[in-house]
Formats: structure tokens, C-alpha cells, sequence
């Protein structure tokens, strides 16, 4: 197995090892939550450059894919699989699980609608194009929001753009959901996983057009601490950081995260910058 847990003092308990799945670099605040809490915890990231975006694909083929990205990542045997992704989530979760449990914890992801609706709203929904007119968001908002104002917004190329780390087009895509969402909204849910990488200017963006802010909703920390009770751990930030580089894997094939991810907090600290300056940080 290609881990530096080998290198583990004898007799020492190997570390967990936790995967995290996503057609893209939505993926990136998901495992940056996860050592946060968790320093110590070893990680393999599984991206899928050679399919991405999933949302406008078939729904067999999204399972498909979604377990292929599974079991490159299963092979270097994690104690669980985060899917950080909210597309792969919907169409892959049930196929996963019955696939890889009870041996592999497999926990999916959700927006989190849920908590913004206990604000009382209104409520706005962010999520690309495919998502906003899912009935899978409508289940969503009708299952937790639906005595409250809610708008689902298509926040138009902004994956794309986060993807690319490319700051004038997340800038305008940015701008444009801004533009196209209520002024009343108190409560805005990122119901994309990309979305939490430029978290801070989505907020500075808001501001400008209101005049005041907005509470943004994400869900990285609640699924890092889920995932950390499937596997039996509590949080530990003090915890002895691991030495191991995460294990990247770009379609099945190992590689690394592109140096343009160094613009985000998660990948900066990934990558192994002692001294971050990330420009696109959440």
C-alpha cells in the first residue's frame, strides 16, 4: 500500500484514513474540515477532471462514475468515503452503500437548507444550473423550508469558474447571482460544494449590494464531524498532524493537485505551503 503510515513507529496504531470524492475541487473544503479537526487523520482525494462537471450527465451514468471514483479510492483501503458532492450524493449514495458497507463508512452530502430555515428566512438557495430546477432541491426545501421564503438561484459558470480559480470570472459569476437574488434574503445555503472555497467574497459581494449582510450556510464541518463519529474518532485539533501528503487521484490515476489550487486556504495547506497566502481563500 503506498502510504507513509507505513513509516508509523512498530507497534504504533496505523492512523485513519479518510477518502473524499467529488467530480472536482468542491472536495477541497471538505478535507480541509476534516484536518482541521482531525490533523492526524491521512486523506486520499479522488477527483474526476475526465468527467466533470456530473450535473448535466444521465443519472446511471453519474452511479457510474460515482462508484468508479469509489473504488480507486477504496483501494487504498479508508476506514470511510466522503462523497463531497452534492450531484454524486443523490445518484451514488444508495449504490455506494451497498456496495462498500458495512466495512467502509460512506457518508454523503447535503445542503444545508435544514439549519437556514431555523433563521426563518427568507431563505435564498445558490446551486448550478442542473441542481436549481432538481426535484431533488424542491424534496429538499419541501421536506425542511417549506413554511418559509425560499428562492433557488442558478449561480451561473461559478463552479466552473472556482474550478479554473479564476477570479474576474468568479467575480462575475459571483456578481450575478448577487444581482439575481432578493434583497430581503437573511439566509443564503451554498447547495454547491465549490461554492464554499470563495465563501468570503460571495459574502464581501452581498454586502456591496445590500448593505448589509447575509448568513451563508455550508455543510464541510458538519459532514467532517459526521464522518468522524461513523470512524469513532472525536475532534482533536491539537492532534499530532500526519506526515503523509494526501494521496491525490485524478480519475483513477495518481497525480496532484494543480499549483492554481494554492489560491484556496484548503488546497494551500494541502499542498504543504508552510506560509499560505491564498487569494481566493474562503
Amino acid at each position: 500500500m503506498p502510504y507513509a503510515a507505513e513509516l508509523a513507529p512498530e507497534g504504533s496504531p496505523a492512523p485513519a484514513r479518510v477518502a473524499v470524492i467529488d467530480s472536482g475541487i468542491g472536495l477541497l473544503g471538505y478535507a480541509g474540515a476534516l484536518r482541521n479537526l482531525r490533523p492526524d487523520l491521512e486523506l486520499v482525494l479522488a477527483l474526476d477532471p475526465d468527467h466533470m462537471p456530473y450535473g448535466p450527465r444521465p443519472h446511471e451514468e453519474v452511479r457510474e462514475l460515482v462508484l468508479a471514483l469509489a473504488r480507486s479510492a477504496a483501494a487504498y483501503e479508508p476506514t470511510a468515503i466522503v462523497v463531497a458532492c452534492n450531484t454524486a450524493s443523490v445518484h451514488g449514495l444508495a449504490a455506494l452503500r451497498e456496495e462498500f458497507e458495512p466495512d467502509v463508512h460512506i457518508v454523503g452530502t447535503v445542503p444545508a437548507i435544514r439549519p437556514a430555515a431555523a433563521t426563518g428566512g427568507p431563505v435564498a438557495i445558490w446551486s448550478t444550473a442542473a441542481t436549481s430546477s432538481s426535484d431533488y432541491l424542491r424534496g429538499l426545501v419541501d421536506a425542511f423550508a417549506s413554511d418559509i421564503e425560499t428562492h433557488s438561484i442558478a449561480a451561473l459558470g461559478l463552479a466552473e469558474a472556482i474550478e479554473q480559480a479564476d477570479p474576474e470570472a468568479i467575480d462575475r459569476s459571483i456578481a450575478a447571482a448577487v444581482a439575481a437574488s432578493p434583497r430581503n434574503v437573511s439566509a443564503l445555503v451554498l447547495g454547491c460544494t465549490h461554492y464554499g472555497l470563495v465563501g468570503d467574497r460571495i459574502a464581501q459581494a452581498w454586502a456591496r449590494r445590500a448593505g448589509a449582510g447575509v448568513t451563508i450556510f455550508d455543510s464541510p464541518v458538519a459532514v467532517a464531524r459526521q464522518t468522524l463519529r461513523r470512524i469513532g474518532l472525536e475532534p482533536d485539533e491539537r492532534a499530532l498532524p500526519s506526515p503523509a501528503a494526501p494521496t491525490v487521484l485524478l480519475s483513477g490515476r495518481p497525480g496532484q493537485l494543480p499549483e492554481r489550487l494554492a489560491a484556496y486556504a484548503p488546497a494551500a495547506e494541502l499542498l504543504g505551503r508552510s506560509d499560505p497566502r491564498p487569494t481566493l481563500s474562503s
